[in-house]
């Protein structure tokens, strides 16, 4: 058996590829399944993709990414199965999955972690998002053989659209890339991780934890991969890199993910929080979306649903080492057992199953 991955960025450089199918690779070859890896952004675009300037650059590696998505649907013959995720192209409609269905008749595998249907203005690059077209997020879903979805919101959309639907999580590799270690901090840190495009939802918290900072001591550190627009006594910004990923957020006693509840975030598939979870840190969220399905209240995470739940949570975590210690066992142990890489094994692999 043969499958192309149509891919949206470079392999090994994005987390949503990383952790959905990438770190499935050998598992493929394992069970004698050949792969191939075709990306619609070349590396030196996707270095240069969200950071200011360089536009020019930009328009051609769009355009270059482009011409090549053509070029391969010629390329098609060896492959059984055409793994696209996300999207076929970052921009305008959706044709060319018609025409691998429709003409050269091969059976698609359409994965999606967000809420793409949902027109959404992308801060990065503003001007272009009129140009996405958030209606071919169906005709994906429609001729497609097999939808994965990351989770139980995303498939609800799909179903509409297609019957045959795996909800796929986006998983952790707990025995040889998420393995915990102590913080060994002088104060507690509370840390968050995350892209650009999402650290807007920590600014409505931001009012809490500079009250908290006046009757605790705690460093905030924030992981990504553009510096933070706003100033926070005792914060620490650390440039996001695949090399000390792991390191920095073992440095971590609390991770935070809190959300604004909408449309889009309802499609979000928890990765932070299964991060936390996964190195034994005990983890805070807003309770939206799969937030509530992977956290037990209680047992092993916090979620909040009010100003008042996240001073409470936060408070109770800065006092008590011990609940931290509790949470982080009982969450690791979560990811272990349903939201790992092992836990999860047969369910992707069920993806190519006739």
């Amino acid at each position: 058996m043969k499958v192309l991955f149509l891919i949206p960025y470079p392999v090994d450089e994005a987390p949503s590829q990383r952790f959905r199918f990438e770190q499935y690779f050998e598992l493929l070859r394992s069970k004698g399944i050949e792969y191939h890896s075709v990306p619609y952004l070349n590396y030196s675009t996707w270095k240069i993709l969200y950071h200011d300037g360089a536009s020019v650059r930009k328009i051609l590696g769009y355009l270059k990414g482009y011409l090549k998505r053509i070029k391969w649907l010629f390329r098609l013959g060896p492959y059984q199965w055409i793994f696209i995720h996300r999207e076929i192209t970052p921009l305008g409609p959706a044709w060319m999955v018609w025409w691998i269905a429709k003409i050269a008749r091969k059976r698609i595998i359409y994965d999606f972690d967000d809420a793409l249907w949902v027109k959404k203005r992308s801060s990065a690059h503003p001007g272009w998002s009129i140009l996405k077209s958030t209606s071919k997020i169906k005709s994906l879903c429609q001729y497609s053989y097999r939808v994965s979805c990351g989770n139980p919101y995303l498939a609800d959309f799909a179903s509409k659209f297609n019957q045959n639907i795996t909800v796929n999580p986006t998983t952790i590799d707990s025995q040889h890339y998420h393995l915990p270690q102590p913080a060994n901090n002088s104060i507690p840190v509370i840390g968050w991780t995350g892209s650009h495009s999402t650290l807007e939802y920590l600014e409505p918290i931001l009012p809490v934890l500079r009250e908290m900072n006046g009757n605790f001591r705690f460093k905030l550190k924030i992981i990504c991969n553009q510096p933070p627009d706003f100033d926070f006594d005792s914060m620490e910004y650390i440039p996001w890199n695949k090399e000390n990923e792991i390191a920095e957020l073992n440095t971590f006693d609390i991770g935070i993910m809190p959300l604004t509840d909408n449309a889009w975030t309802q499609g979000k598939c928890g990765f932070k929080i299964l991060q936390y979870m996964a190195l034994e840190k005990a983890a805070v969220a807003s309770a939206v979306g799969v937030n509530k399905n992977i956290i037990e209240h209680g047992k092993d995470g916090l979620l909040c649903q009010s100003t008042a739940d996240w001073i409470t949570s936060l408070t109770l975590l800065l006092e008590d080492e011990n609940r931290r210690t509790y949470l982080g066992q009982n969450a690791r142990m979560k990811v272990i057992t349903s939201y790992s890489v092992q836990s999860n094994q047969e369910n992707f692999l069920s993806l190519f199953q006739d």
